[in-house]
């Protein structure tokens, strides 16, 4: 199963990207390092890993700790050694299973539209959905883009990066 993992640290100075090669890390601490060199004086890191246009985990530390994880579907552990390292210790009853929720304005293209509900969860969501919270993606909106039927993981990263201000980065590490 083939994957990207783009690492993003962000400073006072800006922000920083690393494409990282997961396939030797034996748990999800190890990926945790690989994470913190990518810039060790980080206030923020977040790793995406995509997987087949199927499968998207984020993952973010905070000054180097505090290690949390998000995953668009559970069933990543079971598909690959990766997906198995990086949801190693995540349970599924950690995401809120209402599921209720609007499509968030971006994706529909205009913010004057009625709010409809989003299509049932693609897979089964596991981790911390709010984990980017505190950057302005709700869980409910993170929930909503991994439900929202057609959209990629590599549009879900996007998406996220958009709105976070760093998406000229990600585009620049996958060569776009």
């Amino acid at each position: 199963m083939s994957y990207f993992a783009a690492a993003l640290a962000h400073t006072s100075a800006g922000w920083t990207t690393a494409e990282l090669d997961l396939d030797g890390a034996d748990n999800v601490e190890a990926v945790g390092d690989l994470l913190r060199d990518v810039d060790p004086d980080a206030e923020l890191s977040l790793l995406f890993v995509e997987s087949d246009d199927e499968f998207l985990v984020v993952m973010r530390l905070d000054y180097g700790d505090n290690l949390r994880v998000f995953s668009s579907d559970v069933a990543f552990a079971d598909a690959s050694k990766i997906g198995e390292v990086l949801l190693e210790e995540l349970e599924p009853s950690e995401v809120p299973v209402d599921l209720d929720i609007a499509e968030p304005a971006a994706i529909e293209g205009d913010g004057d539209a009625e709010e409809e509900p989003a299509a049932e969860p693609v897979g089964n969501p596991v981790g911390d959905a709010d984990l980017l919270t505190d950057r302005g993606i709700s869980s409910r909106d993170l929930l909503a883009l991994c439900a929202h039927e057609g959209l990629l993981p590599a549009d879900i990263m996007t998406e996220i990066c958009r709105k976070l201000g760093c998406a000229d980065q990600l585009q620049d590490l996958r060569g776009e």
